[in-house]
């Protein structure tokens, strides 16, 4: 089958009609639940890691590697994706992926040992890893461009309630129940997907030529050991040195891949889309955006907790409004962007997160709880606007052959930007710490605001890498101009 959109430019059959619209209607269902899963599986293990820790006798600490294996499982598979779909087809990659993701969850929730648990984790994020770009390249397969934005705000409202009911729901699990729950709970929702998945999602394919195995040894191992270094950044026992020189050979073996990727014509992840200009900023814009961003989710927690000494459930309810707000900013987040084009957005939109952001260090022990609610409010409207616009962006002026490669690309930055930006968020507030403990809260408080004002000032000069945009980029997908018929 070709690469293009499934879609019928002219009268066709009732059935094929039909088989279209259950198509249309059913891939962002699966999207969400897959996503759902996986964002949700990120976030919920942090919680229970002391009451683990304590099941297997073995210090907490000893636990980053659960955590830890799932993240670098994610980084280095994820260049496979679009490469696997091509090759073996779009269904049966989402089959196998929601199938190793599910089996993974089973593994994690059986295992007796903490290798045994730590091997489950890279299992299950090898699945894991597959399971949002090759649902991605479906979307971009099957929906118009001008259909994108609204397809992606449905699916993506997952993304941001899993991480938010993660600590929360795991709280929960580990005071309730057993841990393995934290694992087990995905079963449910594997079944739904691999339901949905075989029964709606079409399968579409392209040769890809032969795998680029050079490419991804390069590329892998670099990845790998960035991703090791961001996880492990100012927690295991490793002096700055080693760290340093672990960082190093990661950037050898990545600027060895961008060597490779030149000279060869088949690369894993080719370089020559970064020659789509709106896909350049897209990626590049917002990997550094995300800088600021992504240290959020981290420093919160810490100023509620230790800070304002809320119990952790109650500063899981705290976050629950950004949540609410995201998701009602999804119905506006198009005709936003088709009155006010992408480059005024970003631009001005950026402004404003970087400002929240840094409003954040005015939040007190003194502080009415109203005045968090709002501030909250007001960060997950600003975040879901901007993360709509940059990922709909990437696809803006991309072809259909491109659909693999940018979505493989695409969802690569986004992995590696978040962990850089928990760990900027993690050195920046250490670095006002002065290495005092996180217990002493006289100390804590003000670090933690000077690290909001430190966040919000990058995310605010961030803005600076969305003014190659022209006044009409991305206007493909922010002006929805389909004549094909809506999705039953």
């Amino acid at each position: 089958m070709t690469s293009g959109p499934i879609l019928i430019s002219s009268p066709a059959s009732s059935s094929e009609v039909a088989r279209l619209a259950e198509v249309r209607f059913w891939i962002p269902w699966i999207m969400a639940v897959s996503l759902f899963m996986t964002q949700l599986d990120a976030t919920i293990v942090n919680t229970a890691v002391p009451t683990i820790a304590a099941a297997f006798c073995v210090p907490s600490l000893s636990l980053k590697a659960v955590l830890t294996s799932y993240t670098i499982a994610l980084a280095v598979c994820i260049p496979l994706s679009g490469w696997l779909a091509d090759r073996w087809g779009t269904r049966r990659v989402m089959l196998g992926a929601l199938s190793v993701f599910t089996l993974g969850s089973l593994f994690c929730g059986l295992s007796s040992s903490l290798p045994a648990l730590i091997a489950s984790r890279v299992f299950q994020g090898m699945g894991a890893a597959l399971m949002m770009p090759v649902g991605r390249i479906a979307v971009l397969r099957v929906f118009e461009k001008g259909e994108i934005i609204r397809v992606m705000n449905f699916i993506v409202i997952p993304a941001l309630i899993g991480p938010l009911l993660g600590p929360f729901l795991g709280g929960l699990i580990v005071h309730w129940l057993s841990w393995r729950m934290i694992f087990l709970v995905n079963l449910p929702f594997g079944c739904i997907g691999l339901a949905l998945v075989q029964r709606y999602m079409p399968e579409t394919r392209v040769d890809p030529g032969r795998l680029d195995w050079g490419g991804f040894l390069l590329f892998g191992i670099g990845v790998a050991l960035l991703s090791y270094v961001l996880e492990i950044f100012g927690v295991h026992g490793l002096g700055s040195m080693e760290v340093i020189t672990l960082g190093l050979v990661s950037f050898v073996f990545l600027a060895a891949y961008v060597r490779h990727a030149r000279r060869v014509a088949n690369a894993l992840m080719p370089l020559e889309l970064f020659r789509v200009r709106t896909f350049r900023i897209s990626v590049v814009g917002g990997c550094v955006t995300r800088l600021g961003i992504a240290g959020m989710p981290f420093l919160l927690p810490l100023l509620y907790q230790l800070g304002l000494g809320y119990a952790p459930w109650q500063a899981g309810l705290l976050t629950m409004p950004q949540a609410a707000a995201a998701i009602g900013m999804k119905t506006l987040t198009q005709p936003i962007l088709a009155r006010l084009g992408y480059r005024r957005i970003l631009l001005l939109n950026t402004l404003c997160i970087g400002l929240t952001i840094a409003s954040f260090s005015l939040v007190g022990v003194h502080t009415p709880l109203p005045c968090i609610v709002l501030l909250s409010l007001v960060q997950g409207a600003f975040s879901a606007l901007q993360f709509t616009s940059m990922n709909t962006l990437a696809y803006a002026d991309t072809t259909p052959s491109q659909a693999s490669d940018a979505s493989t690309m695409a969802s690569t930055g986004q992995q590696l930007s978040i962990s850089f930006g928990i760990a900027c968020a993690s050195l920046i507030t250490g670095w006002f710490l002065g290495g005092i403990a996180q217990s002493d809260t006289g100390l804590l408080v003000p670090a933690l605001h000077h690290a909001f004002i430190t966040l919000g000032i990058l995310t605010i000069l961030s803005g600076t890498t969305f003014l190659g945009l022209r006044v009409h980029d991305g206007a493909a997908v922010s002006n929805h101009r389909s004549t094909e018929p809506e999705e039953a």
